[in-house]
C-alpha cells in the first residue's frame, strides 16, 4: 500500500528539515522526486543523499515566491523528465529570512508581507504551475504543510505567520472542491512541534515544550513524511479538502 512507483513529485523547501524528510520517504515509496529549495546547494545535497540509497531525484532550485521562476522551473522539468503527479507545498516558515517571534503590536509593517509571500502566495504559485497538467491527465495530489498556528490562537508571537498559514489552509479547501471532478485531491497538514535540529537550529526551548506533549516526544521529519506518502497515494483518493492535525496530541480536534 501507499506505493508511488511511476509517480513524479515536487517537494518545495526540501533542502533540509521536514521537506528533506518528505523527499526521502516519497522516493523510498518509488516516486521520482524533484527537490526544490531556494538554496541550490541544499537542494543538491538532499538529491545526492536520495540517489545514494537508490532513489530517483533531481535538484530543482527556485524561489516559490517568484511566480515566473516557479512556472519556468516546472515547465522545464516536465519537458525534460516527467509531468508532476504530486505537489507537496512545504516551503514556508519566514521564507529565506530568520523567524523572530514578535507580538503583532510590536511588529514592523515592513515585515508583514514576507510571511504571506512564502506561506500563502508560494502555495498558490506552485499550485498554479501544476494544476492544468494534473487536470488534463485526470489525476493529481496536492499536499500543503501548514501549521497548528493557522488553526488555533497562541500568545507566542506568531500572528503574522499564523495569518498566512490560515490563508493557505482556507485556499486548499477551495482548491479541493474546485478540482475534485478532475481527479485532483488537495489536503493540508496542520503541523505541530518538529525538532528544529532537523534544520540545523537550536532545540532547547522546543524540547521543553515537547516534554508537555501527550505522546511524550517532539515530532521528527518522518512523521509528516509518512502522512504525505499516504495523501499522495492512490489509497487516498477519497480524502480531499481536509486539514489533518499532526501534533503529538498538543491539541485535539
Amino acid at each position: 500500500m501507499f506505493e508511488l512507483h511511476g509517480k513524479t513529485a515536487l517537494i518545495t523547501g526540501a533542502g533540509q528539515g521536514v521537506g528533506a524528510g518528505v523527499a526521502h520517504v516519497l522516493a523510498a515509496q518509488g516516486a521520482c522526486v524533484a527537490v526544490n529549495d531556494i538554496d541550490k546547494d541544499r537542494a543538491e545535497e538532499t538529491t545526492q543523499a536520495i540517489r545514494h540509497v537508490g532513489g530517483t531525484a533531481y535538484a530543482l532550485p527556485f524561489d516559490v515566491t517568484d511566480l515566473e521562476a516557479v512556472l519556468d522551473a516546472v515547465r522545464g522539468f516536465e519537458r525534460k523528465v516527467a509531468p508532476f503527479d504530486i505537489l507537496v507545498n512545504n516551503a514556508g516558515n519566514a521564507g529565506s529570512g530568520a523567524f523572530r517571534p514578535t507580538p503583532f503590536r510590536q511588529s514592523d509593517p515592513a515585515d508583514w508581507r514576507r510571511f504571506t509571500e512564502v506561506n500563502l502566495f508560494g502555495v498558490m504559485n506552485c499550485a498554479k504551475a501544476v494544476l492544468d497538467g494534473m487536470a488534463a491527465r485526470g489525476h493529481g495530489r496536492i499536499v500543503t504543510i501548514a501549521s497548528g498556528s493557522g488553526v488555533i490562537g497562541q500568545a507566542i508571537g506568531v500572528s503574522l505567520y499564523a495569518a498566512a498559514k490560515g490563508g493557505a489552509i482556507a485556499f486548499m479547501r477551495h482548491l479541493a472542491v474546485e478540482n475534485a471532478a478532475d481527479g485532483i485531491t488537495a489536503n493540508t497538514i496542520a503541523l505541530g512541534l518538529i525538532d528544529p535540529a532537523a534544520s540545523g537550529r537550536e532545540a532547547t526551548h522546543t524540547r521543553e515544550m515537547a516534554a508537555r506533549l501527550p505522546v511524550g516526544r517532539i515530532g521528527v521529519p518522518d512523521d509528516p513524511a509518512a502522512l504525505c506518502a499516504y495523501l499522495a497515494s492512490d489509497e487516498a483518493s477519497w480524502i480531499t479538502g481536509q486539514t489533518l492535525h499532526l501534533n503529538g496530541g498538543s491539541y485535539t480536534s
